[in-house]
């Protein structure tokens, strides 16, 4: 028998939509304010948001892409027919050459980083500028889904690069969410959900990292050891997929772990080969982390409300960042896709649910 978690959704859900943030560039929308990253400073919540922004088109059949070339500060609007057989538009997010469908040549939108502040967690005004907009050619078609690890004062904020080149892990520090110093790209294409422990493991920092395989091999979620931040080797395999379960498709970080009595807590997101998305917890071992103690049978927070279950892409909750104080986890997690929504969990229940006794 199942016992169901208690989750507590804000009422007001979603608490940031795409009509809550106004467009960085002229003849564009925005289409998805979410998967942010969380962090506390000083008096306030900030979130990281993931802001997606795609240039309006006038012709119902036609289709257009951004491409912005950091080194000459130019924006290029890319114009693609939907009647051209050579490409396939069937996910509104990319364009694939329809010969080719494991992968993508362009996106659809332009994604960057934008803060959201609040001081009571709940109602959050937005900046009016970007805080990491693509800066090098990694990053042409933008950066996408932040997370954010304290350690001390500093803030080491990962997030995704995309471009022709792949999808690569870059980092960044900052101390003030207004300027910030570029660590270089730490894990190589193709990788994603990169989320870095909040403090050393016998003298070394750890991070929790996604390779996307092309050949062999699923979507896992592995571990990696580093002295400076930097360099990162000892790649251990941690968390696979599960045929015909919740995370049957691929797995990813979501999270930074949180240090319990029992372990590293990690709540990470799974979907099936369907793409639904849903939120699940595992227990790492304290002093060796490639090592997991258990991991959840049933996921921790699944899509139920309408707003999880309908939008730019439906049926996905993905979460990349709470705050913890005392038992409570305030999670702040993307929905279809599109906006941002926020929840309340116990640490001690998840963690009964990562060892699944309830």
């Amino acid at each position: 028998m199942v016992i169901e978690m208690n989750v507590l959704r804000y009422e007001k859900n979603p608490i940031i939509t795409p009509k809550d943030v106004k467009p960085l560039h002229d003849g564009f929308e925005v289409i998805g304010a979410f998967n942010a990253g969380v962090a506390k400073y000083k008096d306030e919540t900030l979130l990281l948001l993931r802001v997606a922004e795609r240039p309006i088109s006038h012709d119902e059949n036609i289709i257009l892409a951004p491409v912005y070339y950091p080194r000459e500060e130019r924006l290029e609007i890319l114009s693609f027919d939907k009647r051209d057989s050579k490409y396939n538009f069937e996910d509104p997010r990319l364009i694939r050459l329809s010969s080719e469908l494991d992968r993508f040549e362009y996106l659809t939108s332009l994604s960057y980083i934008r803060i959201a502040r609040s001081k009571d967690g709940v109602n959050f005004t937005i900046d009016d500028k970007a805080f990491l907009y693509p800066f090098n050619d990694y990053q042409i078609y933008g950066v996408e889904d932040a997370r954010c690890t304290q350690m001390g004062d500093t803030y080491y904020i990962t997030f995704s690069s995309v471009s022709e080149k792949g999808v690569c892990d870059s980092l960044v520090a900052t101390k003030d969410f207004d300027s910030y110093e570029f660590l270089g790209n730490v894990f190589v294409a193709e990788n994603k959900d990169v989320v870095l422990f909040p403090e050393k493991v016998n003298g070394k920092y750890y991070a929790l990292h996604r390779p996307s395989l092309k050949s062999i091999g699923n979507y896992d979620i592995w571990l990696a050891s580093s002295p400076d931040l930097e360099s990162w080797g000892n790649h251990k395999h941690l968390i696979g997929i599960r045929p015909e379960n919740w995370d049957s498709g691929r797995v990813g970080a979501g999270l930074p772990p949180i240090k319990t009595d029992e372990g590293w807590l990690v709540i990470y997101h799974g979907a099936t080969e369907n793409h639904k998305y849903c939120m699940g917890a595992a227990l790492l071992d304290l002093d060796d982390p490639s090592i997991v103690l258990s991991r959840s049978i049933q996921p921790i927070l699944e899509p139920e409300a309408e707003y999880e279950k309908h939008g730019f892409f439906g049926e996905v909750v993905f979460g990349c960042g709470g705050i913890v104080e005392g038992d409570k986890l305030t999670m702040y997690y993307g929905v279809s896709d599109t906006s941002m929504a926020v929840c309340e969990l116990s640490i001690s229940e998840i963690l009964k649910r990562a060892k699944n006794e309830i």
